[in-house]
């Protein structure tokens, strides 16, 4: 077995292997890792393992493990699989060559001197420190609409009804409304979160054309109240990066625009809605939860390097809550042109 790095002439192979395999996920996808490099110039290290095809006499995939350098004055420098997604990791075809990746990336790691690796895995690799950080919120998609509004939790299905009522709307594009850019800037401010470039999303937008899109929730005056970036991969709809404008909650815009979501991929033959990770005991964690979803914890391991204690860059870590309530007072339009220099780093 041979482990190499991939080439640009690798990506319809890599692709296919993810494709195929069940751990295969949205994040291990090449256009991942084109969004990260385009967006933000961090560094790349996509390991293949390469193993002889005795019938074909060729050597084929058995295992990838995509990796990116993150290096931060304020936040470390530490190797991720992968950076600004759920989940990443190793995926093999059997546990011989998961920790034969596993190897070349710690070989990696302490050649280049960071402090750590990450890898973000569903399930727990062996002899790595984890961390039970995030977890996951997905369930089945039933083929008959009325069956997925049954589904949901009465409080929840009020929700959905008081926005239908408040005259709430809908529209899906397949590129990048203005009017997403700033539901995302303003509801990250007020989160306390640097909000990303606008070039970022236009970077999904354009790698994953066919397979992601954009909805936006208007009131009954036509303002945008709601907005949501989705990836729709197998047979998952992915909503990832969504923002709702604070000033209209009594609306309920989130629960109006997140039916209009199941609804549109019941309609579309999808057998999954995966609502992503979410920290524990936040806001987002709790709402999922109403909904009717169970959390499933995501195994976030590490391999310390130059670090001697596990990293923390949560958000609900002490030592950043000052700056967050700080930058909750900055001036949006302040927000708008510092964040993205920031976030970059938040991966």
């Amino acid at each position: 077995m041979n482990i190499r790095l991939a080439q640009s002439s690798d990506r319809t192979a890599w692709d296919a292997y993810v494709m195929q395999h069940q751990e295969g996920t949205l994040f291990h996808l090449i256009a991942w890792k084109n969004v990260i490099e385009k967006s933000f110039g961090h560094k790349s290290y996509y390991l293949m393992a390469m193993e002889k095809d005795e019938k074909m006499q060729d050597a084929r995939i058995a295992g990838i493990l995509p990796l990116f350098r993150i290096k931060s004055f304020i936040f470390g420098d530490y190797l991720v699989s992968v950076p600004f997604a759920e989940l990443g990791g190793p995926v093999a075809d059997n546990e011989k060559v998961c920790k034969s990746l596993l190897d070349h990336a710690i070989n990696i790691a302490e050649e280049i001197k960071c402090d750590y690796l990450e890898l973000r895995n569903r399930e727990k690799l062996p002899n790595l420190c984890s961390k039970s950080l995030y977890f996951n919120f997905s369930k089945e998609i039933f083929p008959n609409v009325d069956d997925n509004m049954q589904a949901i939790p009465r409080k929840a299905r009020r929700m959905i009804r008081v926005g239908g009522k408040k005259g709430l709307t809908y529209k899906f594009y397949s590129q990048l409304p203005d009017e997403f850019y700033e539901i995302m800037a303003k509801s990250f401010h007020s989160l306390g979160t640097p909000v990303f470039s606008q070039k970022f999303f236009k970077n999904f937008i354009n790698e994953f054309k066919g397979t992601v899109d954009t909805m936006i929730v208007r009131n009954s005056e036509g303002v945008p109240v709601s907005g949501v970036l989705t990836f729709y991969f197998k047979d998952r709809v992915m909503p990832y990066y969504a923002g709702s404008i604070f000033q209209y909650r009594k609306l309920a815009p989130n629960d109006f625009m997140y039916w209009e979501l199941i609804k549109h991929g019941c309609e579309k033959g999808y057998r999954i809605f995966d609502f992503g990770r979410s920290k524990a005991d936040t806001g987002s964690f709790h709402f999922k939860r109403h909904w009717g979803f169970k959390p499933e914890p995501i195994a976030y391991q590490y391999q310390l390097i130059q670090l001697k204690e596990m990293p923390n860059l949560s958000p609900s870590n002490p030592k950043y809550k000052k700056k967050i309530e700080l930058w909750k007072k900055l001036p949006y339009a302040a927000t708008k042109i510092i964040g993205p220099l920031i976030a970059r780093y938040l991966a």
